[in-house]
């Protein structure tokens, strides 16, 4: 490019000589005549754009916040180098660094790496790639654009992955692997043992007593094989930014921690997305193959701004599931959608399964509530007060409806949700 310009410089400066040794208006004339000459000579000696081929390769998924690259192969098949600028033009929210200085040979290719580092989830889509040819004096170019489709899946970033060991290590405990047993409902028999005060009598094991002195009740493993279901409310109240992400990113990675978690435990696991109609749906995974479907499933998910059908969301609930299972259903904890959504139909779902309501709580409101100092403080703590006490009146009602309630802020959420499913384990409720 250093070479090219130099010779536009002294081209310039020849027509200019030019003018200089005529006449004004023949000299102007003159060298209009010249830039001219020197212009479409320039442009037809310029590379040709329309000849040139693409193919694109490297990465196409990446966790949301990581970077990523593209790689663009352009392929020069004319009679002629090319030389200038290529733009690989991504949406805003790709954070591609997409412009790069280009000399292709004829009869060459070039390998051009694009980084990315998304900033959204869902998939991004690569726009046209723009060339722009420089002719040999640098005074022209040629300009086109060519589609060279290629899409990256940004997935949800999964940052409670940290909490998976520590959980891990406590069901191992109750799954009896370091010899701790427990009494519950399950099925799966593990040894007998005496009778002790405050055992459920359902317990005993009446045969093994008429066999024994004693009175001998059954001990039993946490079971496995259960159903867990994980319902996405993808309505209105998923919208609501909490920080810097909506609730709906928050709610997904509690759901991947369980997930994990459950499955590890030997637990079945699906996922429902709803709001009006059925977003998504993962069933049948299992194993390492779980995971990559959840995400794969939530990436491109994104709030809709209409209240949540919770007729419908309960009804393709009970289709999906027609054994007793834990519903894990990630929403609000807002009054008004409860009343008006939920509660009228909670009872057809927590008569055939066992309920956990986790919702992301805002921990803006909890500094709200501690605000003092001025009269703006002080209303804002009335406000935070007022909310606080709508969501644990919800809380109580639903309670007494026999649902397990989870409410905490994003960074407590998924080790939160996963504690209480490790509670239902150790009391037999799975």
């Amino acid at each position: 490019m250093a070479v090219t310009g130099r010779l536009g410089l002294l081209a310039l400066f020849g027509a200019l000589v030019v003018g200089l040794l005529l006449p004004s208006a023949a000299g102007m004339l003159a060298v209009a005549a010249v830039l001219l000459v020197l212009v479409v000579v320039d442009l037809v000696l310029a590379g040709s754009v329309r000849s040139l081929t693409f193919a694109r390769s490297g990465d196409t998924s990446v966790r949301l916040g990581e970077p990523c690259e593209v790689t663009l192969v352009v392929a020069n098949p004319g009679g002629r180098t090319v030389r200038g600028q290529l733009r690989d033009a991504w949406p805003p929210s790709a954070a591609a660094a997409d412009r790069h200085a280009l000399r292709v040979p004829a009869g060459e290719r070039r390998a051009l790496v694009t980084p990315l580092r998304p900033t959204r989830r869902g998939d991004r889509t690569a726009a046209r790639v723009t060339v722009r040819s420089v002719g040999p004096l640098g005074l022209a170019a040629r300009q086109g654009s060519h589609a060279v489709p290629w899409t990256v899946r940004v997935l949800p970033p999964f940052h409670s992955r940290k909490h998976l060991p520590s959980r891990l290590a406590r069901l191992q405990q109750l799954d009896g692997r370091n010899a701790v047993l427990i009494r519950g409902q399950g099925t799966e028999f593990d040894s007998l043992r005496e009778y002790v005060i405050g055992d459920d009598v359902r317990s005993i094991d009446w045969r093994a007593t008429a066999r024994a002195a004693d009175v001998m009740v059954r001990t039993w493993r946490p079971e496995r094989d259960r159903h867990v279901v994980l319902v996405l409310d993808t309505g209105r109240v998923s919208a609501g930014r909490v920080g810097d992400a909506p609730r709906l990113d928050a709610a997904m990675d509690a759901a991947l921690l369980l997930a994990a978690l459950a499955s590890r435990a030997g637990d079945r696991v699906d996922l429902i997305a709803y709001d009006r109609r059925l977003r998504a749906a993962v069933q049948g995974s299992s194993g390492a193959s779980l995971l990559t479907s959840l995400v794969n499933a939530m990436a491109p998910l994104e709030p809709s701004l209409v209240e949540t059908d919770a007729r419908g969301m309960v009804a393709e609930v009970l289709r999906r599931t027609r054994r007793r299972a834990l519903v894990v259903l990630l929403t609000g904890l807002d009054a008004a959608p409860l009343e008006e959504g939920l509660f009228p139909v909670l009872s057809s779902l927590t008569g055939r399964h066992e309920l956990v309501l986790a919702s992301v709580a805002d921990p803006r409101v909890a500094e709200m509530l501690a605000a003092r100092g001025d009269a703006a403080a002080v209303y804002d703590a009335a406000a935070a007060a007022r909310t606080t006490a709508e969501r644990l009146r919800v809380t109580e009602r639903l309670v007494r409806h026999g649902v397990s309630v989870v409410d905490a802020v994003p960074e407590e959420l998924p080790p939160a949700l996963a504690d209480r499913y490790l509670a239902l384990k150790a009391a037999g409720r799975l």
